[in-house]
């Protein structure tokens, strides 16, 4: 069973050299592409649920934390980037 396993997995991937490192620019941009679309159905959703039973307070909290989240989920590198600049305004040296 194994032997048609190995048979059925393609030459290039088995004879391919073995890097340490990974590479996740590829995985973060098909689960943005899965998981997007659900994001903004869930949210117009429950954003719609909100109006319809008139909890504008709690539809504008909802909706600030919605693009709180969207916006580190659709922006690459955001928390990277936001570390960088708190810990330069802290005077540590990153390197």
């Amino acid at each position: 069973m194994l032997h048609h396993i190995m048979a059925s997995i393609p030459h290039e991937i088995l004879a391919a050299p073995n890097n340490d490192e990974l590479k996740t620019d590829q995985l973060a941009d098909w689960l943005r592409q899965i998981f997007g679309p659900l994001f903004l159905v869930i949210v117009s959703i429950v954003a719609i649920f909100f109006l319809f039973t008139r909890e504008i307070t709690r539809f504008v909290q909802f909706i600030v934390l919605a693009i709180g989240i969207g916006v580190v989920f659709y922006v690459p590198n955001i928390i990277e980037t936001t570390a960088r600049a708190i810990a330069k305004a802290l005077g540590v040296d990153i390197s």
